[in-house]
């Protein structure tokens, strides 16, 4: 039998550098994949047991996909590339003794450590924005977000004509790639789903909308696919606010800084990221976003041994989008930046290789933008879109699972079967969800 690639790894001798690896998204996973073969002692630590492909969560949350189509556990994972797995949440770093701590009390000690911890939603100070805004970061955010959904249709269901129950409103703050996707979803689910599934209710008591600060929507995208973006999303009957700035959100309501008050049953926030609390307490030097400062070669800023990849990094000079490319790239580097220190080489700086960048407005639209001004709409774009994220999805099973819970979403869009309300048995000790 033919051996993998991965299997050909190195046993990592008693005397090995200990590589520390914390987070088990894209960026954690590809500097554990590129250690293979490094000969190092790889430890994989999360809080989770699973990693989650968050592109895929607005699925969720729209009832498109079961919560377990975007989870992969990472136990057998880190074992197949010669890593060990430790559940545990950081808690603290001592650079000097060259050790971490877990909030569990247990302490691990490293010779190198990386950083790939992942975002969570920034407020702006906003009033009432992480009270009464609901994020979509993780798994749980995914599930709840969902829930809220159809429990507040199944109530309007329950009282269609006698107006006990008001109108339902969903917002969603941010005109990024997250919040145009589930906005545009949300809407086809008012649409073409709820007509079917939940016949007793007058969909224009469900309202959709989508405030942005900025005058247009996707702004790393050309014009031209943000006009298109716009255009779709309000075919499909979604409430546009541009140029907007919030004041406050509140229990019912989104307050908006020109004093208008819009009625909102369901915020969702969606409007940046941030690094996570817990950051500010490892004593590493942070800029906007509480985000950590790295040098050129994805090294910490003063720290010849920690490095920062994926979101929770901040390249001084170097701004990258954040998206699932740049932190599988910088993974990488530093996988490569870790053989060369190893064999006593010095590091090379990082260079960023843009291959292009994607969202989805809904069924049969979706907007590419490729280098060299390569720009591709519609239903090339959405086919395009979707078989991306098919084919980098973890595990043969989350894979055929997505085709076919997707499938069957848009086959049977108008026929009352696209929305999932059940979700999949929780995988083992699963703890709280990691941004």
């Amino acid at each position: 039998m033919r051996r993998h690639p991965w299997l050909a790894r190195r046993r990592p001798d008693a005397d090995a550098a200990r590589v520390v690896v914390v987070g088990v998204g894209f960026g954690g996973l590809a500097t554990m994949a590129g250690l293979a073969r490094a000969g190092a002692r790889v430890t994989l630590v999360d809080r989770n047991v699973y990693s989650t492909f968050q592109p895929l969560l607005y699925q969720v949350a729209t009832g498109g996909l079961n919560p377990s189509d975007v989870a992969y556990p990472v136990r057998g994972l880190a074992h197949r590339y010669g890593a060990r797995f430790r559940h545990g949440e950081l808690a603290g770093i001592d650079a000097a003794a060259r050790q971490v701590t877990l909030s569990d009390g247990g302490t691990l000690g490293y010779d190198y450590l990386i950083l790939a911890t992942g975002v969570s939603a920034a407020y702006y100070g906003v009033p009432g924005a992480d009270k009464h805004g609901l994020g979509l970061y993780t798994r749980h955010d995914a599930v709840a977000l969902r829930d809220q959904i159809i429990a507040r249709l199944e109530r309007l269901a329950a009282t269609p004509e006698d107006g006990a129950a008001r109108d339902v409103s969903v917002t969603v703050i941010g005109g990024g790639a997250t919040g145009v996707e589930l906005a545009g979803t949300l809407a086809e689910l008012r649409n073409i789903a709820m007509p079917a599934a939940l016949p007793e209710v007058d969909r224009a008591r469900v309202h959709v909308r989508l405030i942005e600060m900025a005058p247009h929507l996707l702004a790393p995208f050309h014009p031209a696919l943000q006009e298109y973006a716009r255009r779709q999303l309000a075919a499909r009957g979604v409430d546009m606010r541009l140029g907007v700035a919030i004041r406050e959100v509140a229990a019912d309501r989104v307050l908006l800084a020109d004093g208008q008050q819009l009625g909102s049953d369901i915020t969702v926030w969606a409007a940046g990221v941030a690094a996570p609390e817990q950051a500010g307490r490892w004593g590493l030097p942070q800029r906007h976003g509480g985000r950590i400062m790295v040098g050129s070669d994805l090294r910490v800023s003063g720290h010849d041994r920690i490095f920062a990849v994926g979101d929770i990094a901040l390249i001084d000079g170097q701004p990258l989008p954040q998206l699932a490319q740049p932190a599988l790239q910088m993974g990488r580097h530093v996988a490569a930046q870790l053989r060369r220190l190893m064999a006593g080489q010095p590091t090379e700086p990082f260079r960023y290789h843009d291959k292009g960048m994607m969202a989805t407005i809904g069924r049969r639209s979706a907007v590419v933008e490729l280098p060299h001004r390569v720009r591709v709409r519609g239903t090339i774009a959405w086919v395009a879109w979707l078989a991306l994220h098919l084919v980098i999805l973890l595990g043969n099973r989350n894979r055929l699972s997505a085709l076919v819970n997707l499938a069957y979403r848009y086959l049977t869009w108008g026929h009352g079967g696209a929305v999932i309300v059940d979700s999949d048995p929780p995988l083992p000790c699963l703890g709280s969800e990691q941004a």
